[in-house]
């Protein structure tokens, strides 16, 4: 499956989260870190789901820019 991850840049790294998956989050010194932290993480993150009986989020998640005058 393919989560939309969200990432945000912060004093010491970058920070992300997939809305989909309700708590999941990771962090990391770099982009490419915090890609491969995430991507653990929401493996965990499934498999944790999968032990305890509950269904795995579908993707559901998109993202867009808008243009604005600034």
């Amino acid at each position: 499956m393919k989560y939309l991850i969200v990432i945000e840049e912060t004093v010491t790294g970058f920070s992300a989260y997939s809305p989909d998956l309700s708590g999941c989050v990771s962090t990391g010194r770099t982009l490419e870190e915090t890609e491969r932290n995430m991507r653990e993480a929401i493996e965990f993150h499934i498999q944790g789901l999968r032990a305890e009986g509950y269904e795995i989020p579908k993707p559901a998640s998109r993202s867009s820019y808008v243009e604005v005058a600034a």
